[in-house]
């Protein structure tokens, strides 16, 4: 699965790029803050909100530190989702957050 620093996705983000970012935190995890625009799916949710993600584009999948993610992103590439793994997570992210 293809990976991203969280400076990488920061740099892209703050250029202006329209980044697919999918946050598979818990909610509780959200609440503290997510990366701005990024759409909030819970991991265990993804089998059943897949309609709600365009297969036609890459998404950037970000959890608390890249492991959630990575399961996330084995799933959905099984499905064949573009996806790239944030590696890092919330944790390494330094850019705003909502």
């Amino acid at each position: 699965m293809k990976e991203i620093k969280t400076n990488e996705l920061q740099d892209a983000f703050e250029q202006g790029e329209q980044l697919s970012i999918i946050d598979v935190r818990r909610d509780d995890e959200v609440a503290e803050g997510k990366i701005p625009g990024a759409k909030h799916i819970i991991l265990d949710e993804l089998p059943e909100r897949l309609a709600e993600i365009d297969q036609n584009k890459t998404h950037y999948l970000v959890c608390r530190s890249g492991g959630r993610s990575s399961r996330a992103g084995e799933f959905l590439e099984n499905k064949g989702y573009d996806v790239v793994n944030v590696d890092g997570g919330m944790l390494d992210w330094k850019g705003k957050t909502e």
